[in-house]
């Protein structure tokens, strides 16, 4: 198969997916071929070497027969006739039928195996029967001048027997089976990788992986073992860093303060005050972006998803803020609370930070599946900018000013606990203007 066959081969619309199920094929059709080639050859020396030996056995056979003929008397000759007989050939006594020369190689060969026997002695001549592809008839004179004729219909080998094809199908199926646990066996290590691979989340906290089993597979796991420790290692030292820092800042923050509130201009102080606000928020919000990085630890529990919700739009509404829900899961599911809350809330301000007002819409369950989308009529945000937003510290130019604010991690914050509840936060401009904050939740347990 030429290069370009190959990938041709790849894209064929009933070829398998799965590496599994493309091995199994591969190899089945491949040990199937290679035993139908080894029982072509088998059956082919089988048919030559019957044919040799059965050469000799006519040669012999048919020039004892023509000479007992010969000596019998002429009236006890026909008796000995079905005596002589055999399955491949039986005796005439009479003219025959003439007809064409033989052309078939294997009555060629029978021809010429009785012509060595008999006929350095009885001179005859063969000929194919009109009407049949392998049937010839030998004709002769005995001593006495009556006519001989050997009606021959040649085999070509020796019958197959009845239980062949039962031992051909048993022989396929243990391939089959030999080919299936060959592959499993050699693709369960990636599918164990592939599995601990989704399961890494941010709290990196996915299953090692086994290190044993053939060298290539003991050093992948290895190597995958050791990635995760490592990321680990780097992650709790980033989180490490940035805790050390908030506290260190703390410290100054709050003599900054006191300070503050000893000076005899107001103004001056005010604006003091609000620029440690904006620090001591930022500091709050890099500890807590940099904890869910490691994922929530809150466990999953049994709750009423539309009781929540409906205590956090009646929190911004008491508040005096325009928040509104529409929708409903209308059960119990099983999901991290707080979470939840924490993704829905930054993204709630995000929307009354911008825009002044917002709507949380929730989707029906389907298939163990809903959305949570929180809706705005804001300025929106460029199309290249709809994932760039999501990187810590980012903000959009036109948000640095004190009355937007914000410190750039609220979108986030709202990413990484998304993913460590294993949901997707996706951005989108709406028609007429706006945004849409979509949260699509997965794998919900009803309870």
């Amino acid at each position: 198969m030429n290069a370009s066959a190959s990938p041709s081969l790849l894209r064929w619309p009933h070829w398998p997916r799965t590496l599994f199920a493309r091995l199994a094929v591969i190899l089945f059709i491949g040990l199937a071929l290679a035993q139908a080639l080894s029982f072509w050859l088998t059956m082919t020396e089988r048919d030559q070497t019957m044919t040799g030996i059965m050469m000799g056995y006519i040669e012999r056979e048919v020039a004892s027969s023509v000479a007992l003929l010969d000596h019998l008397p002429p009236d006890e000759r026909a008796q000995w006739l079905p005596r002589l007989a055999r399955r491949s050939y039986e005796f005439v006594l009479g003219p025959g039928v003439s007809g064409t020369p033989v052309d078939a190689s294997l009555s060629a060969r029978v021809a010429q195996s009785i012509g060595d026997g008999i006929g350095t002695r009885y001179p005859l001549t063969v000929n194919a029967v009109p009407g049949d592809h392998e049937r010839l008839q030998v004709h002769l004179k005995l001593s006495d001048g009556t006519p001989l004729t050997i009606d021959l219909r040649p085999m070509p080998g020796a019958p197959l027997s009845r239980w062949l094809p039962l031992v051909l199908t048993l022989q396929l199926l243990v391939l089959a089976a030999c080919c299936w646990l060959a592959v499993r066996l050699a693709t369960r290590p990636l599918n164990q990788l592939a599995v601990a691979a989704d399961t890494l989340g941010p709290d990196l906290k996915a299953e090692r992986l086994p290190e044993a089993g053939p060298s290539e597979v003991a050093r992948a796991a290895r190597a995958f073992n050791a990635m995760q420790d490592r990321i680990a290692t780097y992650m709790t030292e980033r989180m490490q860093i940035l805790a050390a820092i908030s506290h260190d800042l703390q410290t100054p923050i709050t003599r900054m303060r006191l300070r503050v509130d000893t000076l005899d201009d107001d103004s001056e102080a005010a604006k003091l005050r609000q620029d440690l606000q904006e620090m001591e928020a930022l500091v709050k919000e890099g500890v807590t972006y940099a904890r869910t990085m490691h994922g929530t630890t809150e466990v999953p529990r049994r709750i009423d998803p539309d009781a929540l919700f409906d205590s956090l739009v009646c929190d911004y509404v008491d508040a005096g803020q325009q928040v509104s829900l529409q929708g409903q899961f209308g059960q119990s599911l099983t999901m991290r609370p707080q979470a939840l809350k924490r993704i829905v809330g930054n993204l709630v301000d995000n929307a009354l930070r911008y825009a002044g007002a917002a709507q949380i819409d929730i989707g029906a369950l389907h298939d163990g599946e809903a959305t949570v989308s929180v809706l705005d009529r804001g300025p929106g945000i460029p199309a290249e900018s709809l994932e760039t937003v999501f990187e810590p510290f980012v903000r959009l130019e036109g948000s640095r000013n004190r009355q937007t604010g914000g410190t750039g991690l609220g979108l986030a914050i709202a990413r990484q606990l998304a993913l460590a509840m294993d949901a997707t936060l996706t951005l989108h401009n709406r028609v007429g203007g706006g945004l849409e904050a979509r949260l699509t939740l997965r794998k919900l347990r009803e309870s």
